[in-house]
This record gives structure tokens, sequence and C-alpha cells, in this order.
């Protein structure tokens, strides 16, 4: 069985200022990197991203990137529990997993953006992890859809 996950939203503003909302990290920190992105997401670039709910800042490898189309990273696996549970902790494994998120203009100027990823061994403690990942890059989606669209911060305060 592979471990991989499909996630997707539509988001009421036009591909280009969704894509921007993704790859500008001054952007992303406003509602998705509590603690912080450093360095604008292109191809060949290892940012940086922190969350106030997964303490210390961590390399995102930058893998493509095709402007309001498509961005694919990796970074590090773990294996465990999902990282919000109470008391739980994952542990970094020696892998990385693969997220490509596309981004697609829809006729009625909506963006569809889709986020996926792969690449977890087939083991329980990657199950968990992955299960984790998904429900952050739900949160993601949810968390983008509201401050594009209105401005609100869906994830202040909802960790710490």
């Amino acid at each position: 069985m592979e471990l991989k996950f499909r996630v997707a939203a539509r988001i009421a503003k036009p591909v280009h200022e969704v894509f921007e909302a993704v790859a500008d990290p001054a952007k992303l920190s406003n509602y998705f990197t509590t603690g912080g992105a450093k360095g604008r997401l292109e191809t060949g670039a290892t940012v940086e991203w922190d969350f106030h709910d997964f303490p210390g800042a961590f390399p995102v490898w930058v893998i493509e990137v095709v402007p309001d189309e498509k961005i694919v990273l990796e970074w590090q696996a773990s294996e465990g529990e999902a990282h919000n549970v109470e008391g739980s902790e994952p542990k970094d494994a020696d892998y990385r997993t693969r997220v490509t998120m596309s981004f697609k203009g829809l006729d009625d100027g909506r963006t569809l953006v889709e986020i996926a990823e792969e690449g977890w061994r087939e083991n329980q403690g990657a199950l968990g992890a992955s299960y984790g990942n998904c429900q952050g890059w739900s949160q993601m989606l949810c968390a983008l859809k509201a401050w594009t669209e209105y401005g609100i911060n869906l994830r202040e305060g909802m960790y710490k």
C-alpha cells in the first residue's frame, strides 16, 4: 500500500494572487507558517519554515516551480503520531516526502488549489505521520482561503 494523499480547495481569487500567497514568504507567514517563512519558493532554493505548533525552523527544498501553475517541494519525513496531538512527538526519518501543489484558474475567476504528498515508507509510524500532514495541508488550504478572501488568520492562537 502506497502512503499518499491529495487535498483540494477552491479559492475565490485569481490564480496569480493565490500562487503568490504561497510562494511569497511574507504572505505565507501571515496565515500558515505561524513562526515565519524565510525565502521565496523558487526552483532550486532551500527555504526555511517555522510553526508555533511544531517549534524549530526546518528546511524545505524547492524542486520545481512553474509560476501560477505548480510548486514541488520536499521536506524531512517524520514517522510517528500527528505533531499537534498533546504529548506526542514525531520522529525524523532518514528520507524526504514530496509535496506537489497545483494551481488552476477556473472559468468563474476562482482558483483550484490541489496539494498532494507522497513518499512515506510503509510502516505504522509513517502512516500516522501521513495522517498528520494530510490534516495540516487541509488546514493550510482553509487558512489560505480565509486569508486571501477575507484577511482572516485562522491559525492565530490555534495551537499556543
